[in-house]
């Protein structure tokens, strides 16, 4: 097994990493520019330890240049897909309805062998997106699609949960889901026992380490249930600076000190675990 850090939940293919806004129209996704960036990027990653990406993408949009991606980086980065539960950016952010999953749906067959798990998937019930029931329900469908299709392919899934931590986990479990990372997990530490009992991972980015709240949970939680992100490009430590994934250390670091554990007793538990759920990453 390789030693280092696995970054469970990134989000490369986002155009932080692309500088896409800074190129003309014809320019293809994976221009010279683009790739000297994201070299970079990868560059430091594997300097500081880290041996693998689980790529997720929020939407149907980033699938084939994810795929691209684990093309270019070959056992480096591994791409997963699915649909966030909040679609479109800016003023134009809304909850996820069926109608933002059902043209991707032939992507999952079509890459079934490429792609490592699906995600990242879940439930926002934030009350400025997700206000009626309405809105929760359709999100709760097409959470639900997107589990069926999980266990279709016998795929892990990348999960989100705000604001709807409990529902998340009862879903999970309702569908029979065995395999699950929970991203950036901030729910009562009730609610994450019910997710270890059921077999799940949770896993927490370096902007983390100022919650107390999420101390607690992450003190509770035990390490043999916990696997190591970055959430990149957000949740670093400064919000206004990008982060990567060889921020990964900060987690590490974090997780050691709360758990009162070597740093590399959290490095070996978490990439065990990492390739225990996502079973297809071959390094």
């Amino acid at each position: 097994m390789a030693r280092g850090f696995i970054d469970c939940h990134c989000h490369m293919s986002a155009n932080e990493f692309t500088q896409v806004r800074k190129l003309p129209k014809s320019s293809t996704l994976l221009c010279t520019s683009y790739l000297k960036d994201l070299n970079d990027v990868i560059l430091r990653a594997k300097k500081a330890g880290v041996k693998a990406l689980v790529a997720v993408t929020e939407g149907a949009g980033e699938f084939e240049r994810v795929i691209k991606l684990s093309k270019v980086y070959p056992g480096f980065v591994f791409p997963c897909f699915g649909i966030h539960p909040l679609q479109g950016s800016g003023q134009d952010l809304h909850s996820v309805k069926i109608q933002d999953l059902e043209p991707s749906l032939t992507f999952f067959q079509k890459y079934r062998d490429d792609i490592v798990a699906v995600g990242e998937i879940g439930l926002d019930f934030t009350p400025w997106f997700a206000q009626t029931t309405q809105e929760r329900d359709e999100q709760i469908k097409v959470f639900i699609k997107q589990l069926e299709i999980s266990k279709e392919l016998d795929l892990p899934v990348n999960v989100h949960s705000r604001s709807a931590a409990k529902v998340t986990i009862t879903t999970m479990k309702e569908q029979g889901i065995r395999q699950a990372l929970l991203h950036n997990f901030a729910g009562k530490p009730s609610v994450a026992m019910e997710g270890v009992q059921a077999g799940f991972c949770f896993s927490f980015p370096p902007a983390v380490v100022r919650n107390e709240q999420r101390a607690k949970l992450i003190k509770q939680i035990p390490l043999e249930h916990i696997c190591l992100e970055t959430d990149s490009p957000a949740l670093g430590l400064n919000k206004d600076v990008r982060n990567e994934p060889q921020n990964i250390m900060i987690c590490c670091e974090y997780i050691a000190k709360l758990k009162g554990v070597s740093l590399d007793r959290v490095m070996e538990v978490t990439t065990q675990n990492a390739f225990r759920l996502f079973s297809k990453l071959k390094v």
